[in-house]
């Protein structure tokens, strides 16, 4: 039985290195995102090795366009396996000058798109009898810079709604889990067209403990897990990747 995994916010970065895998990997894979040109693109590569996958523009915000993508994810590949959410955005600014809608739409994308996207997924999910869903959460929810107010809380919440979802929908047999990357580099996984080449500093490298920054594969690897039957104990967690960065205490000389 070939499997379909679903992946928000898949056209770049790290959600385009997580479709790319599980269609590596033999997933059918469906994509949400509202970049066309990069979410063509991807699903393009994944045919060009031989995979199957399909891509829409889709706003995680507005549910009913959440709706018609699961539902004619279904309808094209009979089932529903695996959801990633990792669909976000940030709207940085100083806190007293933050816009309210500003701060509104980071919450709906983020944290509310999660919700929706988790929701749909999951009613699919029991029907056919378990699934795994995978939140892409960040270290902003555990630790702050100034200025990442809206950001920092949603990825706080998706934390926070991923024990709660895990409760929630293990007597149906779908675990959810928590991925909250630290510094992964992306600019090198853009739509072809916008990517470049990163380049970083030792002091950049040393502030990893692993001696590196992250790369998207590092966070795909780790979503391909916890979707996975090896990751058959693991629910309600959240696992932060970020190559030690967040347990190094770091002092100004």
């Amino acid at each position: 039985m070939t499997k379909t995994a679903v992946v928000t916010g898949g056209a770049q970065g790290i959600g385009r290195a997580i479709a790319l895998l599980f269609a590596k990997e033999g997933y059918l894979v469906s994509i949400a995102d509202t970049d066309k040109e990069a979410g063509f693109e991807v699903i393009q590569q994944i045919r060009q090795n031989g995979g199957k996958a399909m891509y829409m523009c889709v706003d995680v915000a507005d549910s009913e366009e959440v709706e018609r993508w699961i539902r004619l994810t279904v309808e094209d590949f009979g089932r529903l396996d695996v959801l990633v959410n990792n669909a976000g955005i940030s709207r940085n600014a100083p806190m007293l000058e933050l816009a309210l809608e500003d701060f509104d739409r980071v919450l709906n994308v983020n944290l509310r798109g999660t919700f929706i996207a988790s929701q749909l997924a999951a009613r699919q999910m029991k029907a056919q009898g378990g699934g795994a869903i995978v939140n892409l959460a960040s270290t902003r929810a555990l630790m702050s810079e100034p200025g990442t107010e809206a950001y920092s809380a949603s990825k706080g919440g998706i934390v926070a709604l991923t024990h709660a979802m895990a409760i929630s929908l293990g007597p149906y047999g779908i675990r959810v889990n928590a991925i909250s990357p630290g510094w992964i580099e992306t600019r090198d996984w853009q739509y072809s067209k916008r990517a470049s080449v990163p380049l970083h500093s030792e002091r950049d490298r040393l502030q990893h403990p692993v001696g590196r920054v992250g790369r998207p594969d590092d966070i795909a690897q780790a979503c391909l897990y916890l979707a996975g039957p090896k990751a058959g104990f693991i629910t309600g967690q959240n696992l932060v990747i970020d190559g030690g960065m967040t347990v190094k205490m770091i002092y100004e000389e």
